[in-house]
């Protein structure tokens, strides 16, 4: 198990080569989430992602010969642009093999940074299969993504920043893919401040490390489509699991609508783009999954901000229809000559704004002569709604939010 002094030979060793990110307090979020949050934004590294603290005190411990030979490494995106980034500074040759549904952003940026890439296999698990192979077959370092002391020491270097901090947090929470990220935090916090509460998150889809935990060793479990791409790993690491049973408090699972939801308020309110990974532990505190945190201070781990661009295209939407500022009504008038005229007076005198409108003559069980339009509206809200359908009504027009 790794110590301080690992992490602060980790912090001497990675110098001005890593950013010392941010930890602004979010005054309109610490009200919605009942707490004092701060945001520690490892968005802001270079790579978009804390990962690249790792890599890079990894590959600074490697001999001549291990330099000349070159490095490999699997990842679902940020550990594969920290390698490759800092691989490429230090002239060292990077393969990186990466499962075939990587976002197209991780793989572009990766190749951009220098890293050789290679998609292989559906998940993590087999991409790091095949890295390990490769490793053996061509002479190349492995650079483990997380179960790598080196790798968990860098990462801990964030812990040592959180503690210089002008305020004192009481708790912090982290997100958790293998582990490599809590594991390097809790070891640096826990030492020098061992009240402090140390709360991982997991998404509900891929939970290895509460699988862990209650099995009392890594156990590989099937895990499920996720939007925090960067957590999941299938079976937690044997290195990361050790510190976690000693340092960690507390760990909770959060749902995909959830680490929605914070992506979206993160967006909205803080102006901060961030994968679902880096929203993870806000979710955990936005939806209270952690008790005894009322108006404490809490420093929320933002680990990334590679997040696609369809992804966060398709949350939006999705976020601004659950807030009802997007709505889809479906109409049935006579199809002739200025009824959708009619309909968009409407729309136009209660003040919502059409998106895009299609028209149905041929399916369903329409009268013949008859014509069902579905408006996909902007509006300000669940009320703007309710009033938009009223005034429908008052006109005659049979008009209603379909399931």
């Amino acid at each position: 198990m790794i110590t301080l002094q690992d992490v602060q030979a980790a912090r001497e060793r990675l110098g001005r080569a890593i950013y010392h990110t941010p930890c602004p307090v979010s005054l309109t979020l610490s009200k919605l989430c009942g707490c004092h949050t701060y945001f520690k934004l490892e968005n802001l590294q270079m790579t978009g992602s804390f990962k690249e603290r790792g890599a890079l005190n990894r590959l600074l411990q490697l001999s001549e010969a291990e330099k000349q030979a070159g490095v490999v490494a699997a990842s679902a995106g940020n550990h594969a642009q920290g390698v490759a980034y800092h691989a490429t500074r230090l002239g060292i040759r990077s393969v990186i093999v990466m499962p075939k549904p990587t976002p197209l952003i991780k793989v572009s940026n990766t190749r951009d940074l220098g890293g050789e890439v290679i998609l292989h296999g559906a998940n993590y698990d087999e991409a790091l299969a095949q890295a390990r192979q490769l490793a053996k077959e061509n002479g190349f370092t492995f650079v483990h993504a997380f179960d790598d002391d080196a790798v968990i020491a860098g990462q801990g270097t964030i812990g040592l920043e959180l503690l210089e901090e002008e305020i004192k947090f009481d708790a912090v929470v982290v997100p958790i893919g293998g582990g490599g990220l809590i594991s390097g935090l809790a070891v640096a916090m826990k030492t020098l401040q061992p009240n402090i509460r140390i709360i991982g998150v997991e998404p509900e889809n891929a939970a290895s490390m509460r699988a862990a935990l209650l099995a009392g060793q890594p156990t590989e479990i099937s895990i499920e489509p996720t939007i925090a791409d960067g957590l999941a790993v299938k079976r937690a690491g044997i290195h990361t699991l050790e510190v976690v049973q000693h340092y960690v408090d507390e760990v909770v699972s959060v749902s995909e609508e959830e680490i929605a939801s914070a992506i979206l308020k993160l967006l909205e309110i803080e102006k901060t783009v961030v994968e679902g990974a880096g929203a993870a532990s806000l979710a955990a505190v936005l939806f209270h999954k952690v008790s005894g945190l009322s108006w404490k201070n809490v420093a929320i781990l933002v680990c990334g901000g590679n997040i696609d661009p369809n992804l966060l295209s398709k949350i939006i939407e999705r976020g601004l229809a659950k807030d009802g500022r997007l709505v889809r009504i479906r109409a049935i008038v006579r199809d002739r000559p200025g009824e959708l005229a009619k309909i968009c007076q409407i729309v136009a005198d209660t003040g919502a704004n059409i998106m895009d409108v299609t028209h149905n003559r041929a399916f369903g069980k329409l009268e013949v002569g008859g014509v069902e339009l579905d408006l996909i509206l902007e509006t300000r809200g669940h009320d703007h709604i309710q009033q938009l359908l009223r005034a429908f009504h008052l006109e005659g027009i049979n008009a209603q939010e379909p399931n």
